[in-house]
């Protein structure tokens, strides 16, 4: 029987996840180009450590070492590229990352010792400069649609814990080296790797097909943001913002997100998601699903037009994200509510 170990197996799922994400690509040019490639990166590397570990083959652990230390600052600079307006990617982002990789290549070359160690900090560091990242809510990605926001900051928490998770299975592997010669080595990186890689894959893919097409005809921003807004400035943006929401409906954009409302209201994003946390109580995200939710519940009281049609008439793009919306704010699943009513 021809032995498949499980990092192959991850890599099938990763090269699935990456035809899906092709054959969408919904973010066009943007950042989408870099969560593909990223889903590629985490694809070869579980190709390697199914080749290093289930066929015992030596000769991979260079290639490994630096694509493990590209990894994860292009993994960082995908999701730090989400909490900004503009989320196309320019080389003075990405080089400076690109530095613990020109250094482990010297390291392999001159003084291969602390390579291990070295792996270890730059998972370690970028896994927690996520999670810092993610710290603000999912107010913070600015360029990820509204309706998936949420589900884009889970991604982003998810892949920093799974990167500071591959930085604890490298030092598991150091120890068992150290206690037992490394007899336990090849099934830990096997399972510990492999669930890493497939975390990171997922997390990446989730926030990329959240990604919000570019709105060029919007003037950039051009004001600053000087901290937190007054009390009285709170009110009248968050009036100004309602008046929008009611009168233009802004919130039927599925393309909606952070950056483009403020640039429509001709406002820094950090006011507007300011005002609406401080005056509503909730993110931007939910305030504006439920000015869907609102529109979706008048669309379902008012005629039998399908829900799916419903759905994506109010701007909600996927019937995941609509559901869970929907219960949120009245408690109960669409058909529910549509049958509610009609008794």
């Amino acid at each position: 029987m021809i032995f498949l170990p499980l990092p192959f197996v991850v890599t099938l799922f990763l090269l699935t996840l990456l035809l899906r994400t092709l054959s969408r690509d919904e973010a066009g040019e943007r950042g989408s180009r870099l969560f593909q490639l990223l889903i590629l990166a985490y694809a070869l590397q579980s190709v390697l450590v199914g080749l290093r570990w289930g066929y015992a083959a030596r000769e991979v652990l260079p290639f490994m070492s630096v694509l493990a230390s590209i990894i994860a600052p292009l993994t960082w600079v995908f999701f730090r590229t989400l909490t900004e307006e503009s989320a196309a990617i320019r080389g003075r982002d990405v080089w400076p990352h690109l530095l613990p990789a020109v250094v482990l290549v010297l390291m392999l070359a001159l003084w291969r010792g602390p390579i291990g160690p070295f792996i270890i900090l730059i998972y370690l560091g970028y896994g927690l400069g996520l999670l810092w990242l993610a710290r603000r809510g999912p107010d913070a990605l600015v360029s990820s649609r509204l309706d998936g926001a949420v589900r884009s900051h889970r991604a982003m928490q998810v892949t920093g814990f799974a990167l500071i998770g591959s930085a604890v299975t490298d030092v598991l592997i150091s120890m068992d080296i150290a206690r037992n010669g490394g007899v336990h080595a090849g099934l830990i990186v096997s399972v510990a790797d492999g669930l890493v890689l497939l975390a990171l894959g997922m997390g990446v893919a989730v926030a990329g097909t959240d990604l919000a097409a570019a709105d060029e005809s919007a003037a950039p921003d051009e004001k600053s943001v000087s901290g937190d807004t007054r009390s009285e400035e709170v009110v009248n943006i968050a009036v100004m913002i309602d008046a929008a929401m009611r009168e233009r409906g802004l919130f039927r954009d599925p393309e909606l997100n952070l950056g483009k409302l403020s640039r429509r209201l001709g406002l820094p994003a950090r006011q507007v998601s300011n005002a609406i946390n401080r005056q509503f109580g909730i993110s931007v995200s939910q305030y504006v699903n439920g000015y869907r939710v609102q529109a979706a519940c008048e669309l379902l009281a008012a005629g039998d037009e399908p829900i799916s049609a419903v759905m994506f008439e109010v701007g909600f793009l996927t019937k995941s994200n609509f559901n869970r919306e929907f219960l949120r704010v009245t408690g109960k699943s669409p058909s529910a509510w549509r049958n509610s009513r009609r008794r």
